[in-house]
């Protein structure tokens, strides 16, 4: 999974921004992306838990950072590295930041 993230610290160097369509269509081509979107403002969240049997409901993110998740994409990629060149051509690489983290490997 990589997490498209902001970030207060964008690269000031705006030369060369990679386009984000074009981006989609070559890893969508090449089967390394699955699936991904753009996410609503963090004005739009809902946050949800459940605390000594309670429903807790709550406007907003979970957390108060300067720095928040504005999309994802679900990646398809034979190891880290290529998932570290998939995310380096990605526009937020340099706009923002990218977190790439593998699915838990949970027992049956």
């Amino acid at each position: 999974m990589m997490f498209v993230c902001s970030d207060t610290e964008p690269d000031t160097d705006p030369t060369d921004l990679p386009d984000i369509d074009k981006w989609v269509a070559e890893n969508d081509s090449r089967g390394r992306r699955l699936s991904g979107n753009v996410l609503g403002p963090t004005s739009a969240a809902t946050t949800v838990r459940v605390r000594d049997g309670e429903l807790l409901v709550s406007e907003g993110p979970f957390a108060e950072t300067a720095e928040v998740i504005v999309g994802f994409d679900l990646l398809d990629c034979a190891d880290l590295d290529e998932a570290i060149e998939v995310a380096r051509t990605h526009p937020m690489a340099r706009q923002g930041r990218l977190e790439l983290r593998p699915f838990a490997d949970l027992p049956d």
